[in-house]
Parts: C-alpha cells; sequence; structure tokens
C-alpha cells in the first residue's frame, strides 16, 4: 500500500486517541507508535495525537503534532497551549475544548485564534447555548459518541439531531469515543448499541444535502455493510464530518480495506 492509496475522503479522518479509553496505553509506546504512523503507507489518514492539557508535564520534546484536549474548559486552554509550545518539537494544531456545568461560555471568546477549535456539545439543556458560542466564533463542534458505559452513547435520534443542527449552522465537527467500528454493530463483549464512523460520515454528508433528521437517524441505524459501503465510495464533496477519536488505528485502516474503500497492496 502507497500514501496516495488513501483516497482523500479518509485524509486525516482518524485522530490518535491511543492514550484515552478503553485504550489507555502508556505514553512511551503511544508516542513512539504515532511517529510510525506518521511514516507509514497509510499516514494520511492518520491525524494528529491526542494529549491532555493536564498531562502535558509528562511530554519530552518530541517532533509532534498535538490536537490538545482541555477538560477543564476555556479558561485551562492558554496555560496549555504556553505549555505545549515551550516542548521542543511540539505544535499545537487543535484544541477541544469541554464544557463543564457552569462554564462562563463567554470564555470562548479567549480561547485560540492560530489553531483549529473543537468545542464539545453538551448533550443537556446547555446544548442550544454552546452551539450559538460555536457558530458565532467560527469554531468547530465535537460530538460525544460513547464511553465506557452505556449510558455514553446517544442514540440514533440524538445524534441525528446534533449533526442537523450543526449543520444548519455551517459547523464542521468531529467525533470521540465509541466509533469503534466503520458499520453500526452491538458490541459483543458488552451489548453496547455503537454508531459506525461511516454511518456518521453519511449522515453528515445527508445533513449537508437537506436532508430531514428522520432521514438522518434511518442513516446512523444501517447495519448493511454493503448498503454503507456502496454510499460512501460515491461521496464526491468534502467531509463535513472532520475526524473522530480512536484508541486504535489499524482497526479503521482494516475495516476500510474490508469493505473495499481502501485498497491493499
Amino acid at each position: 500500500m502507497t500514501a496516495s492509496s488513501i483516497p482523500e475522503l479518509f485524509h486525516g479522518l482518524c485522530d490518535d486517541a491511543a492514550l484515552f479509553p478503553p485504550g489507555n496505553a502508556p505514553l512511551g509506546h503511544a508516542v513512539p507508535q504515532h511517529l510510525g504512523y506518521r511514516d507509514a503507507a497509510y499516514a494520511h489518514l492518520v491525524g494528529p495525537f491526542v494529549f491532555p492539557i493536564p498531562r502535558l508535564h509528562e511530554l519530552t520534546p518530541t517532533k509532534i503534532d498535538l490536537s490538545l484536549t482541555a477538560p477543564g474548559g476555556p479558561s485551562s486552554v492558554a496555560a496549555g497551549l504556553e505549555a505545549a509550545q515551550s516542548i521542543p518539537g511540539v505544535s499545537v494544531v487543535a484544541v477541544e475544548v469541554a464544557i463543564p456545568d457552569g462554564t462562563d461560555l463567554t470564555a470562548l471568546r479567549a480561547v485560540a485564534d492560530n489553531v483549529d477549535v473543537y468545542v464539545e456539545i453538551p448533550r443537556d439543556d446547555r446544548r442550544n447555548d454552546v452551539f450559538d458560542a460555536v457558530e458565532r466564533r467560527g469554531y468547530r463542534a465535537k460530538f460525544r459518541t460513547g464511553g465506557v458505559t452505556a449510558d455514553l452513547y446517544p442514540d440514533e435520534a440524538e445524534l441525528a439531531a446534533g449533526i442537523a443542527e450543526a449543520s444548519r449552522r455551517g459547523v464542521r465537527f468531529k467525533a470521540t469515543a465509541g466509533l469503534h467500528h466503520a458499520i453500526r454493530n452491538t458490541a459483543a463483549d458488552n451489548g453496547f448499541e455503537q454508531h459506525g464512523y461511516l454511518n456518521v460520515l453519511l449522515a453528515a454528508q445527508a445533513a449537508a444535502d437537506g436532508d430531514s433528521v428522520r432521514d438522518l437517524e434511518r442513516i446512523l441505524a444501517i447495519r448493511d455493510p454493503d448498503v454503507v459501503a456502496k454510499e460512501v465510495a460515491a461521496i464526491d464533496t468534502d467531509r463535513a464530518f472532520l475526524s473522530f477519536g480512536t484508541c486504535s488505528i489499524s482497526e479503521p485502516l482494516d475495516d476500510l480495506i474490508s469493505l473495499g474503500l481502501i485498497n491493499p497492496l
């Protein structure tokens, strides 16, 4: 396989979240592994290394692109950027900002001007206010699509509504957690209902085309890999769903190959 065999549609689709659950890779393993991805034939599939601001003191000088997560909210970003940029070799290309309950949304005005900013959209009654702030600032959205317990997985209706709202506002988005497979599935080990990252990709494109929320729900629920792969192969517009964080790069790569969307050697 050559890097050119990764279709442009999938460039940067997989952000390397090896440090996060359920993978929880040790830093000493995750960083060299990521650097190996950057030199691999499938390098174009891989986005930045996702790194939490509270752990920056553990990172040694390394030539690496980071997407910093800010679990403490907007007020933690400035110090995090300063700390990251003081480490030789480190480049911050994005920040992913959580919105803890009680966050003053005016703080989003000062997050960052020279990197991509993703703001996590809460799953409660703060959603519209946060969307308003994201739209005003020209930021991007981040949807949580799973986690270590079943309640962290939004159902098709909730996720479809979020995708539709982002599209209506002209806000592109990424996703985090729970997208372990390309196609909608029931996890064999715990029975969780999991979204497929290609279903999310299709739903985002459909929203951009003006499809209804009910249409997006239907797309998110498709479990037939042949149907999903055929629809994905027909996409010829810019991607609205920008990326998702994944603990494994090999699993999504293998899925795309098995579906015939990426050619092996």
